[in-house]
């Protein structure tokens, strides 16, 4: 559980944890959308590049990178084999009953691997290299045009903010929960399926209530400094943009125009 990457924060000091956190989102949601463009191999090998590019110059360890694709091992080997052995093509390299091996099944199977690989690396590079105060700060400056709806930006950061920082503690207190439980007796890995789904019970009970304890505790604080939410609230620390976040977003608009003209000249991958 320890190695769960989403909501963690890697401290170095690196060119891209340097970079505007607003520059990050916007970064992220135009790499998830390059991701979705590309059709190809050629367009998902540009984004590889790109991403290759990001771990380098973030510092952040490849091992502590691959960590993050291990929560979803599970996922994209399922939704591998499913495409494999369902996906309907020309070119037959093997047939039982509805089960079907195809040429053009094993390329889809593998491009929806990079596809999803791709976005979990990348959403883990953002916690990575950006602090949640950061974060929060970004959400807020980069959805100020809401709040002339009167739509509650400050709150909706600080709750996404909260969430992000609580996910690792969540999962710390889980852990520990468990090794109490084990050596109390209980047993978390024999039996079947139901079994092991029952046995799960005395550990979410306990999680929730300390979940909910937290949060209590989380208002409690944020009333004794006479937290207001957004109203008449300055901030320490000015966001600027400066010339890394320039040629960031140059590379940005690099990418999704190679993806595009990587779709329109080469095609599909099938």
């Amino acid at each position: 559980m320890k190695e769960v990457a989403f909501g963690q924060y890697y401290p170095v000091d690196s060119f891209i944890h340097r970079l505007d956190p607003r520059l990050k989102l916007v970064f992220l949601i135009a790499f998830i959308t390059a991701i979705f463009i590309a059709s190809n191999f050629w367009g998902l090998g540009a984004c590889v590049l790109v991403l290759a590019a990001i771990i380098v110059f973030s510092r952040v360890p490849l091992g502590k990178v691959l960590r993050s694709v291990r929560a979803i091992a599970f996922l994209v080997l399922f939704t591998a084999v499913i495409n494999l052995l369902f996906y309907a093509g020309e070119t037959v390299y093997f047939q039982w009953g509805i089960l079907v091996v195809t040429k053009e099944g094993i390329l889809f199977s593998v491009f929806l691997v990079i596809r999803l690989l791709l976005l979990v690396i990348c959403s883990s590079m953002l916690t990575y290299t950006t602090t949640p105060v950061a974060l929060t700060d970004g959400i807020e400056s980069l959805l100020t045009p809401l709040k002339w709806i009167r739509f509650p930006v400050h709150a909706l950061a600080l709750i996404m903010s909260i969430a992000l920082r609580m996910i690792p503690t969540l999962m710390e207190e889980a852990e520990r929960i468990q090794n109490a439980q084990k050596a109390r007796g209980a047993d978390f890995e024999s039996g079947n399926i139901f079994r092991r789904i029952k046995a799960i019970v005395p550990i979410l009970i306990p999680l929730l209530l300390s979940a909910f304890r937290r949060a209590d505790e989380l208002g409690d604080a944020m009333e004794a400094r006479c937290y207001m939410g957004g109203k008449m609230r300055t901030k320490y620390k000015k966001l600027k943009f400066s010339w890394r976040d320039g040629l960031s977003l140059f590379v940005c608009v690099l990418l999704i125009t190679a993806v595009v003209l990587l779709r329109i000249y080469l095609g599909d991958v099938i």
